[in-house]
């Protein structure tokens, strides 16, 4: 299953919200050092209640926009 992710980091609070085509994601985490999306994958691994290798990041690693793959 491919989702459409708007990922905001340095949130308060790690957190996730459904916005109809996709899903927006409150990252605790920084985007340096590939910190926020590794902290993604772990956020939708369990929002999804899949391991964390069953996610991938197809595009935008380095945008706030990004396209996963779950592999349910």
């Amino acid at each position: 299953m491919r989702i459409n992710i708007r990922v905001v980091p340095k949130a308060s609070r790690a957190l996730v919200k459904d916005e109809g085509q996709g899903l927006k994601v409150y990252l605790t985490k920084p985007p340096q050092d590939n910190q926020a999306n590794m902290q993604l994958v772990e956020i939708l691994a369990k929002h999804f209640g899949v391991k964390k290798s069953a996610v991938n990041i197809l595009q935008g690693e380095k945008s706030r926009n990004k396209v996963a793959e779950i592999k349910l």
